[in-house]
């Protein structure tokens, strides 16, 4: 099935128009110049996210009373209801809980935007807490008559990683692989230890080693892959982007296309990486990967 990218579309006469007035427009522009409008765009953009954020927190509180009242009336406690009016708190209930996650998903992607991100590094067990999160996504796994497959890597051992925000990274994949994977499919969850030798930008003066052989695990890989439609190769990059979202068929769950530009800035935290492979028709596997810390003698703590 053909994917759809959602975004905006400036279209490609503008995209051209807007260009060449922008290149005459800076022509005469300094360096110095140029950094200080980019510093002033981006307190404009943070203001206007702290903006929103505030807009949101504020839904909050009539959300909570809006559920509340809406717990009274699906208990009975109010009265009994007909088969009608059942239907309709219950049509409510599934509105307002859409609402409560796309407010959620903005309050992160915000307070993402505007300040650094750290990883809080804590020791922990990577197989554990991904199981954990997998645990809790069950019950809406099997309201779809989906199969959850967990394949854990027993070799690993602790190591220093940030649980939580691993965790919200794993929770918006399996949301992503639970939108598109039809009825009755499957999920797969699989974690192992990896050779990984990431590029150092900061000294380029050292030696490339991705063509040496190097035989100690450097990193865990954690790969969600899932049996849906999958996605054109076109889109690879550009779902990871802020406000992005495939259709392909899949019921539109409103969210705002912030969870996989998310769980992309909570992996660069960690100093990783985060990809997909997929083809239509073939399913998707999106990966990511956690840098092991590594020992004075250069072994990775975890292997």
């Amino acid at each position: 099935m053909k994917s759809t990218l959602k975004g905006p579309d400036p279209g490609p006469v503008e995209s051209i128009s807007i260009t060449d007035d922008l290149e005459r427009d800076l022509a005469g522009v300094s360096r110095e110049e140029l950094r200080a409008m980019c510093e002033r765009l981006r307190d404009d953009i943070r203001r206007r996210t702290l903006a929103l954020a505030s807009a949101m927190h504020e839904l909050r509180t009539p959300l909570a009373i809006l559920d509340g009242y809406l717990e009274i009336l699906n208990s009975g406690k109010a009265g009994d209801l007909n088969a009608r009016q059942q239907a309709i708190v219950q049509d409510m209930k599934s509105n307002e809980k859409r609402l409560k996650s796309f407010i959620s998903e903005f309050l992160t992607f915000a307070a993402l935007e505007t300040r650094a991100i750290a990883a809080n590094l804590q020791v922990a067990d990577l197989n554990a807490t991904l199981y954990e999160v997998c645990t809790t996504w069950m019950p809406r796994l099997q309201k779809k008559k989906i199969q959850l497959h967990f394949s854990p890597e027993e070799a690993l051992e602790p190591f220093a990683f940030d649980s939580l925000k691993v965790q919200h990274v794993i929770s918006n994949l399996l949301h992503n692989a639970l939108k598109f994977t039809p009825e009755g499919g499957n999920i797969w969850v699989a974690i192992e230890k990896i050779a990984w030798e990431r590029r150092l930008r900061a000294d380029p003066t050292k030696v490339e080693k991705r063509r040496q052989s190097v035989k100690l695990p450097k990193a865990a890989r954690v790969t969600v892959s899932d049996s849906g439609p999958g996605i054109d190769p076109e889109f690879h990059i550009e779902i990871f982007n802020d406000f992005r979202k495939l259709t392909t068929g899949a019921k539109d769950d409103g969210s705002m296309g912030l969870g996989l530009s998310i769980a992309r800035r909570l992996v660069n935290a960690h100093g990783g990486k985060i990809w997909v492979e997929s083809n239509p028709g073939a399913g998707s596997r999106f990966i990511f990967i956690l840098p092991l810390p590594q020992t004075a003698s250069g072994a990775s703590s975890g292997s």
